[in-house]
């Protein structure tokens, strides 16, 4: 789907680019289909009841995205990349803001195991591991966005690729450091 729709999302990038908001607006009901996807596969790892619906995910990153001056991918596989980052900041804000509402702060001890590969529902282990994410950030920048594509994006390793523009082996080399480094972390927490 998304090499069916590459060459108008990469013309609407360059119109966005150069101010058009009308190629904003295109390019947001063109992608809307894979966008919505993206934001229910996000959502299904979130506890049940939650506040925030995929609907209101995807307005709100493509909100956020649209307030750049320019908006950062110059094809679908990136604009999904960044899009699938910027639910990440908006899902983290919601929780910062739920948690600060009901005066928490006061974080607990959250091992990473397997679970941290499959759906996630306890948002103070997501928490956790933006934190701990952050932090991996300042050390390895490349494994730190490895792991946001694929846990936020839910990209999967081509795809990640492919965005990156590195190989499929760079990727899984940097997904097995990363897995390892942020094990190490939220276990001395």
């Amino acid at each position: 789907m998304v090499k069916s729709v590459d060459g108008g999302v990469t013309e609407l990038l360059r119109q966005a680019a150069e101010g058009s908001a009308g190629a904003q607006d295109r390019l947001f009901q063109l992608l809307l289909p894979m966008l919505r996807l993206m934001a229910a596969a996000r959502m299904a790892r979130e506890k049940p009841g939650h506040t925030l619906g995929p609907t209101a995910l995807v307005n709100e990153a493509f909100i956020r995205l649209a307030r750049q001056h320019k908006l950062p991918a110059v094809n679908t596989q990136q604009f999904l990349g960044v899009f699938g980052l910027t639910m990440r900041r908006v899902l983290v804000d919601h929780w910062h803001k739920k948690n600060a509402a009901k005066g928490g702060g006061g974080r607990t001890h959250v091992p990473l195991d397997e679970s941290f590969l499959l759906p996630q529902r306890d948002e103070e282990q997501l928490l956790a591991v933006h934190e701990c994410l952050e932090r991996l950030e300042q050390v390895k920048p490349r494994p730190a966005k490895v792991v946001e594509h694929r846990f936020f994006g839910g990209l999967e390793n081509q795809e990640i690729a492919q965005v990156m523009q590195i190989s499929l082996s760079t990727v899984e080399a940097d997904w097995r450091f990363a897995r390892a480094w942020l094990r190490q972390e939220l276990g001395e927490r």
